[in-house]
């Protein structure tokens, strides 16, 4: 099973670096486990031309779209590990299938981590969010909640008043600068120190938070700031250079390439901003990198 590349996720970033390198006529495999971090969202937003279609149906119209090219495969399951071999690059399937390309795109997303609070997991994705350009519109002007439990939370008090009335719950520890304090104060950002300790609300919905001294507060959307990890052990298998965002650590890209000649990365596991119409450019950018690649090594041959 040898191929031109191996793409490893296939969610937005992914698919997309697939699409370029599908319509360069190469031979392209998309390994895809099926775990996409959009998962548990309903609907995808501010991606033009897809505006509140479900990210399963996004995905769903790609595939159906790549399997018209012939120089496309898919093969469903988790890449377990990844090395470099003669010529290129060699990849282990979970299931112990192995598949050989001469270069590799990595679109491995992240994983989250969130603050430890009752009924806030179930509602991630939901009316526990983490972007305003993705999901702001829909709360409709109502209450909204900010969970800050690091100093990144003042960049979004700053942005989500423009959505809906806004109350800052800083968790224990988190302190802003004057500068960032001027800021919450001027876009009328209501600041509470007591902590949260459940969220209420039927279902996955939301209407309140309760605090620690039992006060009830309306929200109808919290935003939280989630730790990430990237969602696979492939890029440090490889010895990839990796760099330090807000949230956690990401691979180091240029233009899509990473710090090993072959390998490129794209999508949310290769940058510190997280949005569904990034994720997709970034892997337009490492599809036609490697590309670009293919393109060089076969000019020494």
């Amino acid at each position: 099973m040898k191929y031109d590349a191996v793409v490893v996720g296939g969610s937005f970033a992914g698919l997309s670096a697939v699409m370029q390198l599908t319509r360069a006529r190469r031979k392209v495999l998309l390994i895809d486990a099926a775990l996409p971090r959009n998962r548990f969202a309903e609907a995808s937003h501010g991606f033009l031309g897809q505006d509140g279609v479900a990210p399963s149906e996004i995905r769903r119209r790609a595939l159906e779209q790549l399997a018209c090219y012939p120089n496309f495969a898919l093969l469903e399951g988790e890449a377990q590990s990844a090395e470099r071999s003669l010529g290129g690059f060699r990849v282990e399937m979970a299931d112990g299938r192995v598949v050989e390309a001469q270069v590799l795109v990595l679109a491995l997303g992240v994983t989250d981590t969130l603050p430890s609070i009752p009924g806030l997991a179930e509602r991630w994705g939901r009316t526990v969010l983490h972007c305003p350009y993705c999901h702001g519109y829909e709360i409709g002007g109502r209450a909204i909640g900010i969970l800050a439990s690091s100093p990144l939370a003042a960049h979004q008090g700053g942005l989500l008043p423009d959505w809906g009335p806004t109350t800052m719950f800083v968790e224990p520890g988190v302190t802003f600068d004057e500068e960032q304090q001027a800021l919450l104060v001027a876009r009328g950002v209501t600041m509470e120190t007591e902590r949260v300790v459940e969220l209420i609300g039927e279902g996955q919905g939301l209407e309140a938070v309760r605090l620690a001294d039992g006060r009830i507060v309306e929200v109808h959307a919290l935003f939280a700031q989630s730790k990430v990890s990237i969602a696979s052990p492939l890029a440090s298998q490889l010895g990839l250079e990796l760099e330090e965002g807000p949230q956690g650590f990401h691979i180091k890209v240029e233009m899509g390439c990473t710090s090993m000649a072959g390998v490129f990365a794209a999508g949310d596991a290769a940058t510190p901003m997280h949005n569904a119409t990034l994720a997709s450019a970034s892997g337009v950018m490492a599809g036609v990198s490697a590309h670009r690649a293919l393109m060089e090594a076969s000019l020494w041959r």
